[in-house]
């Protein structure tokens, strides 16, 4: 099985797309972390590396934006959503400009740089940020897809990815849906929901399997716009199943779960359980002890699973 981080796809994409689109790059001297170091080299005269300077970066991008160009501003989620938080509030998202926030190293899983880089915190953040939109892909092929909506898109978009390798997930069988306001249905089954994004996405289909083993079918969709969702294709998916799962690296407080949860909650209320981080800050170590000790596995799918169908039956 071939695996590929979604950071690294970005790298290509910006690459691939530049022969097609104008746009500039900008990163904050993490262009080899970021994989942006691909762009600088075919097209040095589109790059600028700002220095250790988030926030000037996210002004030098609206500045670029407001005369009329394309811009991606390249970091880790924890120097873009919190650092320059304000910058992306007040020059970016408030006069609505065309600037691409592309944020690397999102949630625990990115390993062991701990939790003063571990991000669990950004979607929540950029949610709640007016006129912004947020994509989150799970492997290559959707990534170029997310690339190419953001800069197709007029307005600030928040891109998230991952330094995992994960699985590819959309081959010639499986055809990538992903757009801005649209997820993609990977597997139906009639019992009940998940909801994943990121990395996460391949542990909901391997949770899945598990679970058909066992005489439990499920929907599984790739909620790769976070912002906005897919509502229509939840909504149908839920009045099948009437119960749901969500999975996320990243804070079960206001990104994927929350969004799955105020549409569900305001159109069809059902029982939904959230797999993410519990409230709490990221800690070092691989990420595959990350994943067990923050509750992240494809057996923490499946628990989940088995605790929202009980509600649903009215066992608990």
């Amino acid at each position: 099985m071939r695996m590929s981080s979604t950071r690294e796809a970005y790298g290509a994409a910006l690459t691939e797309l530049a022969e097609k689109y104008e746009f500039f790059v900008f990163d904050a001297d993490l262009s080899k972390a970021t994989q942006t170091i691909h762009f600088a080299k075919k097209y040095p005269d589109r790059f600028t590396d700002m220095g250790i300077a988030e926030c000037n970066m996210m002004g030098y991008a609206a500045g670029y934006a407001a005369s009329g160009a394309v811009v991606f501003a390249s970091t880790f989620a924890a120097f873009a959503a919190g650092r320059a938080y304000d910058q992306i509030r007040n020059s970016i998202a408030y006069p609505n400009l065309n600037v691409k926030i592309a944020a690397t190293h999102g949630g625990v899983l990115i390993g062991a740089d701990g939790g003063s880089h571990q991000c669990v915190e950004d979607l929540a953040l950029m949610r709640a940020v007016p006129n912004m939109t947020i994509l989150y892909p799970a492997d290559t092929i959707e990534t170029k897809k997310c690339v190419e909506e953001a800069i197709n898109h007029k307005g600030p978009v928040y891109l998230r990815f991952g330094r995992l390798d994960s699985p590819e997930i959309y081959t010639e069988k499986k055809d990538c849906r992903a757009s801005i306001g649209k997820g993609t249905l990977l597997r139906e089954g009639q019992d009940l929901t998940i909801v994943a994004a990121g990395d996460l996405v391949s542990r909901a289909l391997e949770a899945a399997k598990e679970m058909e083993k066992n005489g439990i079918c499920a929907d599984v969709i790739d909620m790769a716009s976070v912002k906005p969702v897919d509502a229509e294709l939840l909504l149908d998916s839920v009045r099948k199943t009437g119960c749901a799962v969500t999975a996320e690296d990243h804070n079960i407080l206001g990104g994927l779960g929350g969004a799955v949860s105020e549409v569900l909650s305001k159109n069809y209320p059902v029982p939904v359980e959230m797999v993410g981080i519990q409230d709490m800050f990221g800690c070092s170590g691989t990420p595959k002890e990350l994943a067990e000790h923050y509750g992240l596995t494809i057996e923490n799918i499946v628990a989940a699973a088995h605790r929202v169908i009980r509600r649903k039956e009215g066992k608990s």
